[in-house]
Protein backbone atom coordinates (compact mmCIF):
# COMPACT_ATOMS: atom_id res chain seq x y z
CA UNK A 1 0.00 0.00 0.00
CA UNK A 2 1.30 3.41 -0.97
CA UNK A 3 0.10 6.77 1.36
CA UNK A 4 -0.78 9.37 -0.37
CA UNK A 5 -0.58 12.52 1.05
CA UNK A 6 -3.29 15.22 0.28
CA UNK A 7 -4.38 16.28 3.74
CA UNK A 8 -2.89 16.88 6.91
CA UNK A 9 -5.31 17.99 9.70
CA UNK A 10 -4.53 19.25 13.18
CA UNK A 11 -4.19 16.44 15.49
CA UNK A 12 -5.18 17.26 19.89
CA UNK A 13 -2.68 16.50 22.19
CA UNK A 14 -3.11 16.83 26.02
CA UNK A 15 -1.09 15.56 29.14
CA UNK A 16 -2.92 13.41 30.84
CA UNK A 17 -0.81 11.73 33.38
CA UNK A 18 2.43 12.55 35.41
CA UNK A 19 4.46 11.28 33.12
CA UNK A 20 2.80 13.51 30.38
CA UNK A 21 1.11 11.57 27.60
CA UNK A 22 0.14 12.48 24.46
CA UNK A 23 -3.17 11.16 22.90
CA UNK A 24 -3.10 12.04 19.14
CA UNK A 25 -6.45 11.30 18.10
CA UNK A 26 -7.68 9.44 14.85
CA UNK A 27 -9.37 12.01 11.92
CA UNK A 28 -12.70 11.79 11.32
CA UNK A 29 -13.72 9.43 8.30
CA UNK A 30 -16.60 7.98 6.46
CA UNK A 31 -15.66 4.60 8.42
CA UNK A 32 -15.67 5.57 11.74
CA UNK A 33 -17.28 2.79 13.12
CA UNK A 34 -14.51 0.68 13.20
CA UNK A 35 -12.19 0.74 15.84
CA UNK A 36 -8.96 2.30 15.42
CA UNK A 37 -5.49 0.78 15.75
CA UNK A 38 -3.61 2.05 18.99
CA UNK A 39 0.21 2.47 17.94
CA UNK A 40 2.31 3.71 21.61
CA UNK A 41 5.10 6.12 21.44
CA UNK A 42 7.68 6.44 24.06
CA UNK A 43 10.27 9.15 23.53
CA UNK A 44 12.24 11.76 25.18
CA UNK A 45 9.82 14.85 24.87
CA UNK A 46 11.47 16.69 27.80
CA UNK A 47 14.73 15.90 30.00
CA UNK A 48 18.08 16.28 28.47
CA UNK A 49 17.41 14.19 25.16
CA UNK A 50 14.46 16.43 24.68
CA UNK A 51 16.57 16.96 20.83
CA UNK A 52 15.62 13.12 19.99
CA UNK A 53 12.56 12.85 21.72
CA UNK A 54 10.69 15.94 20.69
CA UNK A 55 10.71 15.86 16.82
CA UNK A 56 9.97 12.25 17.14
CA UNK A 57 7.21 12.71 19.00
CA UNK A 58 6.13 15.79 16.43
CA UNK A 59 6.87 12.65 13.36
CA UNK A 60 5.21 10.60 14.60
CA UNK A 61 2.02 11.98 14.86
CA UNK A 62 2.39 14.03 11.56
CA UNK A 63 2.77 10.45 10.28
CA UNK A 64 -0.26 9.08 11.53
CA UNK A 65 -2.03 12.19 10.52
CA UNK A 66 -1.40 11.55 7.15
CA UNK A 67 -1.87 7.93 6.92
CA UNK A 68 -5.50 9.05 8.94
CA UNK A 69 -5.61 11.30 5.83
CA UNK A 70 -5.10 8.85 2.92
CA UNK A 71 -8.00 6.79 4.41
CA UNK A 72 -6.09 4.98 7.13
CA UNK A 73 -4.89 1.11 6.96
CA UNK A 74 -7.80 -0.50 5.14
CA UNK A 75 -10.41 1.57 6.60
CA UNK A 76 -9.04 1.61 9.92
CA UNK A 77 -7.91 4.95 11.61
CA UNK A 78 -4.28 5.02 13.65
CA UNK A 79 -4.11 6.75 16.99
CA UNK A 80 -1.03 7.24 18.99
CA UNK A 81 -1.04 7.53 22.85
CA UNK A 82 2.44 8.12 23.52
CA UNK A 83 4.18 8.72 26.75
CA UNK A 84 7.34 10.64 27.62
CA UNK A 85 10.14 8.89 29.25
CA UNK A 86 12.36 12.45 30.24
CA UNK A 87 15.12 9.91 28.98
CA UNK A 88 15.12 8.00 32.00
CA UNK A 89 15.21 3.71 32.03
CA UNK A 90 12.96 3.36 35.01
CA UNK A 91 10.04 5.67 33.53
CA UNK A 92 10.57 3.89 30.04
CA UNK A 93 9.46 0.91 31.16
CA UNK A 94 6.24 2.03 33.58
CA UNK A 95 5.20 3.77 30.06
CA UNK A 96 5.68 0.48 28.11
CA UNK A 97 4.11 -1.45 30.82
CA UNK A 98 0.86 1.39 30.63
CA UNK A 99 1.33 0.83 27.00
CA UNK A 100 0.31 -2.81 26.87
CA UNK A 101 -1.50 -3.33 29.57
CA UNK A 102 -3.28 0.10 29.69
CA UNK A 103 -3.90 0.95 26.67
CA UNK A 104 -3.74 -2.48 24.79
CA UNK A 105 -1.99 -0.90 21.76
CA UNK A 106 -0.63 -3.19 18.92
CA UNK A 107 2.50 -1.91 18.47
CA UNK A 108 5.30 0.44 20.22
CA UNK A 109 7.15 3.36 18.01
CA UNK A 110 10.42 4.40 20.39
CA UNK A 111 12.37 5.09 22.78
CA UNK A 112 14.71 7.73 22.02
CA UNK A 113 17.79 6.49 23.30
CA UNK A 114 19.83 3.03 23.48
CA UNK A 115 19.77 2.49 27.56
CA UNK A 116 16.09 3.26 27.67
CA UNK A 117 15.31 1.16 24.54
CA UNK A 118 16.98 -1.87 26.41
CA UNK A 119 15.01 -1.54 29.77
CA UNK A 120 11.99 -2.06 27.63
CA UNK A 121 13.28 -4.86 25.70
CA UNK A 122 12.57 -7.63 28.13
CA UNK A 123 9.17 -6.86 28.49
CA UNK A 124 8.09 -6.32 25.06
CA UNK A 125 9.76 -9.36 24.17
CA UNK A 126 7.47 -10.72 27.09
CA UNK A 127 4.23 -9.23 25.47
CA UNK A 128 5.34 -10.22 21.55
CA UNK A 129 4.37 -6.83 20.57
CA UNK A 130 6.03 -5.25 17.71
CA UNK A 131 8.19 -2.95 18.81
CA UNK A 132 10.56 -0.48 17.20
CA UNK A 133 12.96 1.72 17.73
CA UNK A 134 14.01 4.96 17.19
CA UNK A 135 17.91 4.66 19.08
CA UNK A 136 21.28 4.05 17.04
CA UNK A 137 22.68 0.56 19.36
CA UNK A 138 23.64 -2.36 17.31
CA UNK A 139 22.76 -4.37 21.18
CA UNK A 140 19.37 -3.61 20.24
CA UNK A 141 19.15 -5.55 17.10
CA UNK A 142 21.83 -8.02 17.70
CA UNK A 143 21.39 -10.81 18.49
CA UNK A 144 18.11 -10.38 16.50
CA UNK A 145 14.97 -10.38 19.34
CA UNK A 146 11.51 -12.22 17.15
CA UNK A 147 9.53 -8.59 18.38
CA UNK A 148 12.42 -5.73 18.20
CA UNK A 149 12.94 -3.41 14.93
CA UNK A 150 15.08 -0.32 14.95
CA UNK A 151 14.93 2.09 12.18
CA UNK A 152 17.88 4.20 13.29
CA UNK A 153 21.44 3.95 10.89
CA UNK A 154 23.52 1.15 12.60
CA UNK A 155 27.00 1.85 14.86
CA UNK A 156 28.62 -0.69 12.59
CA UNK A 157 28.05 1.84 9.33
CA UNK A 158 28.42 4.64 11.09
CA UNK A 159 32.10 3.75 12.02
CA UNK A 160 32.53 2.33 8.73
CA UNK A 161 31.76 5.47 6.79
CA UNK A 162 34.02 7.45 9.88
CA UNK A 163 37.09 5.14 9.26
CA UNK A 164 36.85 5.23 5.51
CA UNK A 165 37.27 8.96 5.41
CA UNK A 166 39.73 8.96 7.93
CA UNK A 167 41.55 6.10 5.97
CA UNK A 168 41.55 8.79 2.55
CA UNK A 169 43.34 11.20 4.29
CA UNK A 170 46.05 9.14 5.10
CA UNK A 171 45.81 9.14 8.54
CA UNK A 172 46.32 5.72 10.21
CA UNK A 173 46.54 6.49 14.23
CA UNK A 174 43.13 7.57 16.17
CA UNK A 175 41.72 8.17 19.88
CA UNK A 176 38.95 7.87 20.66
CA UNK A 177 36.49 9.10 23.36
CA UNK A 178 33.11 7.46 23.92
CA UNK A 179 30.41 7.80 26.30
CA UNK A 180 30.31 5.55 29.63
CA UNK A 181 26.32 4.14 28.57
CA UNK A 182 25.30 1.35 25.97
CA UNK A 183 25.70 3.74 23.26
CA UNK A 184 28.81 4.30 23.76
CA UNK A 185 29.86 0.87 24.24
CA UNK A 186 28.83 -0.16 21.15
CA UNK A 187 30.23 2.19 19.30
CA UNK A 188 33.83 1.85 21.44
CA UNK A 189 33.09 -2.05 20.34
CA UNK A 190 32.77 -1.20 16.68
CA UNK A 191 35.68 1.49 16.77
CA UNK A 192 38.40 -0.95 18.14
CA UNK A 193 37.05 -3.86 16.04
CA UNK A 194 36.80 -2.37 12.80
CA UNK A 195 39.55 -0.29 13.21
CA UNK A 196 42.57 -2.59 11.60
CA UNK A 197 40.16 -3.14 8.58
CA UNK A 198 40.89 0.32 7.42
CA UNK A 199 44.70 0.06 8.02
CA UNK A 200 43.98 2.18 11.77
CA UNK A 201 45.22 1.74 14.85
CA UNK A 202 43.64 3.07 18.24
CA UNK A 203 46.59 4.74 20.36
CA UNK A 204 44.10 5.50 23.09
CA UNK A 205 40.86 5.09 24.30
CA UNK A 206 39.05 7.22 27.01
CA UNK A 207 35.38 7.79 28.13
CA UNK A 208 33.19 9.47 30.21
CA UNK A 209 29.90 9.82 31.90
CA UNK A 210 26.61 10.74 29.82
CA UNK A 211 26.74 14.46 32.40
CA UNK A 212 29.93 14.78 32.69
CA UNK A 213 31.42 18.71 31.68
CA UNK A 214 35.18 18.73 31.07
CA UNK A 215 36.77 16.24 29.34
CA UNK A 216 40.18 17.73 29.38
CA UNK A 217 41.80 15.10 31.20
CA UNK A 218 40.90 12.19 29.03
CA UNK A 219 41.67 14.82 25.75
CA UNK A 220 45.44 15.05 27.53
CA UNK A 221 46.05 11.45 27.32
CA UNK A 222 44.55 10.89 24.24
CA UNK A 223 47.07 14.13 22.63
CA UNK A 224 49.70 12.72 24.31
CA UNK A 225 49.47 9.28 21.88
CA UNK A 226 49.61 11.93 18.72
CA UNK A 227 46.80 10.36 17.19
CA UNK A 228 46.04 11.83 13.63
CA UNK A 229 42.47 12.10 14.66
CA UNK A 230 40.14 11.83 17.51
CA UNK A 231 36.65 10.13 16.84
CA UNK A 232 33.75 11.17 19.54
CA UNK A 233 30.76 8.83 20.27
CA UNK A 234 28.21 10.19 22.01
CA UNK A 235 24.80 12.26 22.33
CA UNK A 236 24.23 15.73 23.43
CA UNK A 237 25.52 17.37 25.35
CA UNK A 238 29.07 15.50 26.20
CA UNK A 239 30.63 15.85 22.41
CA UNK A 240 29.63 19.32 22.34
CA UNK A 241 31.63 19.77 25.25
CA UNK A 242 34.47 17.43 24.20
CA UNK A 243 34.29 19.92 20.47
CA UNK A 244 34.98 23.04 23.33
CA UNK A 245 37.55 21.06 25.22
CA UNK A 246 39.53 20.17 22.08
CA UNK A 247 39.89 23.95 21.15
CA UNK A 248 40.53 25.11 24.75
CA UNK A 249 43.19 22.59 24.27
CA UNK A 250 44.85 23.41 20.88
CA UNK A 251 44.68 20.46 19.49
CA UNK A 252 44.90 20.77 15.78
CA UNK A 253 43.96 17.62 14.30
CA UNK A 254 40.49 16.34 12.88
CA UNK A 255 37.59 15.95 15.07
CA UNK A 256 34.94 13.09 14.31
CA UNK A 257 31.48 13.03 15.72
CA UNK A 258 29.37 9.94 16.16
CA UNK A 259 25.64 10.30 14.21
CA UNK A 260 24.51 10.88 18.17
CA UNK A 261 24.82 14.31 17.16
CA UNK A 262 23.39 14.79 13.90
CA UNK A 263 20.47 17.95 14.56
CA UNK A 264 20.79 21.46 15.07
CA UNK A 265 20.81 21.49 18.43
CA UNK A 266 24.74 20.20 18.74
CA UNK A 267 25.68 23.34 16.58
CA UNK A 268 23.82 25.65 19.35
CA UNK A 269 25.92 24.03 21.72
CA UNK A 270 29.32 23.58 20.64
CA UNK A 271 29.16 27.18 19.04
CA UNK A 272 32.18 27.94 17.21
CA UNK A 273 33.84 25.09 18.60
CA UNK A 274 31.74 22.86 15.83
CA UNK A 275 33.68 24.35 12.80
CA UNK A 276 34.84 21.49 10.66
CA UNK A 277 33.79 18.62 12.89
CA UNK A 278 33.12 15.48 10.81
CA UNK A 279 30.44 13.19 11.37
CA UNK A 280 28.40 10.40 9.24
CA UNK A 281 24.52 11.06 9.52
CA UNK A 282 21.56 10.31 7.44
CA UNK A 283 20.75 11.65 4.47
CA UNK A 284 18.30 14.43 5.74
CA UNK A 285 20.55 17.36 6.60
CA UNK A 286 21.70 17.66 3.10
CA UNK A 287 18.62 16.56 1.32
CA UNK A 288 18.92 19.65 -0.95
CA UNK A 289 22.33 18.37 -2.07
CA UNK A 290 21.54 14.96 -2.94
CA UNK A 291 21.75 14.20 -6.72
CA UNK A 292 18.07 13.98 -8.42
CA UNK A 293 18.01 10.24 -8.69
CA UNK A 294 18.77 9.58 -5.27
CA UNK A 295 15.37 7.43 -4.45
CA UNK A 296 15.39 9.44 -1.14
CA UNK A 297 15.30 12.79 -2.10
CA UNK A 298 11.66 13.33 -3.48
CA UNK A 299 10.91 11.52 0.57
CA UNK A 300 12.79 13.73 1.91
CA UNK A 301 11.36 16.92 0.68
CA UNK A 302 8.01 15.80 1.01
CA UNK A 303 8.76 15.14 5.04
CA UNK A 304 10.75 18.21 5.56
CA UNK A 305 7.89 20.35 4.19
CA UNK A 306 5.20 18.64 5.82
CA UNK A 307 7.19 18.92 9.53
CA UNK A 308 8.54 22.47 8.71
CA UNK A 309 5.29 24.23 7.43
CA UNK A 310 3.66 22.24 10.80
CA UNK A 311 5.29 22.98 13.18
CA UNK A 312 7.60 25.79 12.26
CA UNK A 313 10.95 24.30 12.92
CA UNK A 314 13.98 22.94 11.35
CA UNK A 315 13.66 19.48 10.79
CA UNK A 316 16.86 17.38 12.72
CA UNK A 317 17.96 13.83 12.06
CA UNK A 318 16.21 12.36 14.24
CA UNK A 319 12.36 12.50 13.81
CA UNK A 320 12.62 11.12 10.58
CA UNK A 321 13.06 7.34 12.82
CA UNK A 322 9.75 7.89 14.14
CA UNK A 323 8.26 9.18 10.92
CA UNK A 324 9.75 5.39 9.23
CA UNK A 325 8.80 3.37 11.74
CA UNK A 326 4.93 4.65 11.70
CA UNK A 327 4.91 4.09 7.94
CA UNK A 328 7.11 0.53 7.76
CA UNK A 329 4.35 -0.52 10.70
CA UNK A 330 1.49 0.97 8.80
CA UNK A 331 2.58 -1.66 5.82
CA UNK A 332 2.91 -4.50 8.11
CA UNK A 333 -0.36 -4.16 9.20
CA UNK A 334 -2.28 -4.98 6.26
CA UNK A 335 -4.07 -7.87 6.00
CA UNK A 336 -3.12 -8.67 9.33
CA UNK A 337 -6.84 -7.94 10.88
CA UNK A 338 -4.34 -6.57 14.15
CA UNK A 339 -2.29 -9.84 14.54
CA UNK A 340 0.46 -9.16 16.31
CA UNK A 341 2.67 -11.94 15.01
CA UNK A 342 1.48 -11.33 11.42
CA UNK A 343 2.33 -7.65 11.81
CA UNK A 344 5.61 -9.08 13.09
CA UNK A 345 6.15 -11.05 10.04
CA UNK A 346 5.34 -9.02 7.65
CA UNK A 347 7.84 -6.26 8.93
CA UNK A 348 10.61 -9.24 8.81
CA UNK A 349 9.79 -9.21 5.13
CA UNK A 350 9.56 -5.74 4.25
CA UNK A 351 12.03 -5.00 1.12
CA UNK A 352 13.06 -2.04 -0.63
CA UNK A 353 10.67 0.59 1.63
CA UNK A 354 11.95 4.21 1.11
CA UNK A 355 12.27 5.94 3.81
CA UNK A 356 13.71 9.41 5.35
CA UNK A 357 16.55 7.16 7.25
CA UNK A 358 17.06 4.65 4.46
CA UNK A 359 16.00 2.09 1.99
CA UNK A 360 14.51 -0.65 4.56
CA UNK A 361 14.85 -4.10 3.24
CA UNK A 362 14.53 -6.05 6.83
CA UNK A 363 14.91 -10.01 7.22
CA UNK A 364 15.15 -12.68 9.96
CA UNK A 365 19.11 -11.67 10.21
CA UNK A 366 18.57 -8.41 9.76
CA UNK A 367 16.07 -5.75 12.18
CA UNK A 368 17.41 -2.76 11.04
CA UNK A 369 17.23 -3.37 7.28
CA UNK A 370 20.03 -0.67 6.01
CA UNK A 371 22.90 -0.89 4.12
CA UNK A 372 26.06 1.68 4.01
CA UNK A 373 23.77 4.05 1.64
CA UNK A 374 21.84 5.50 4.49
CA UNK A 375 25.11 6.82 5.27
CA UNK A 376 27.16 10.39 4.09
CA UNK A 377 30.01 12.12 5.54
CA UNK A 378 29.14 16.00 6.21
CA UNK A 379 31.20 18.64 7.54
CA UNK A 380 29.98 21.51 9.64
CA UNK A 381 31.43 24.98 8.03
CA UNK A 382 30.26 28.46 9.02
CA UNK A 383 27.41 26.72 11.30
CA UNK A 384 25.74 24.77 8.63
CA UNK A 385 25.81 21.45 6.93
CA UNK A 386 28.35 20.52 4.03
CA UNK A 387 27.76 17.26 2.23
CA UNK A 388 31.46 15.78 2.02
CA UNK A 389 32.56 13.80 -1.15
Amino acid sequence: MRFVKKHRPILLAAALVSAVVFAAHPAANADSGKNPIKIGGIFSVTGPASFLGDPEKKSMELAIEEINAAGGVEGRMLEAVIYDTEGDPSKTVMAAGKLINKDRVTAIVGPSRTPTTLAAVPMVERAQLPFVSCAAGNKIVEPIKPWVFKTAQSDIQAVATIYSHIEKQGIDKVGIITVANSFGESGKEQLLQQAGDFGITVVRSESYGANDTDMTSQLTKIRKEKPGAIVCWGTNPGPAVVAKNIEQLGIEIPLYQSHGVASPKFIDLAGDSAEGILLPTGKILVADLLPDDDPQKPVLADYIDAYEKKYDETVSGFGGYAYDAVYLLARAMEGTGGDKEKIRENLENIKNHVGVSGVFSFSQTDHNGLDPSAFVMVRITGGKWQLVE
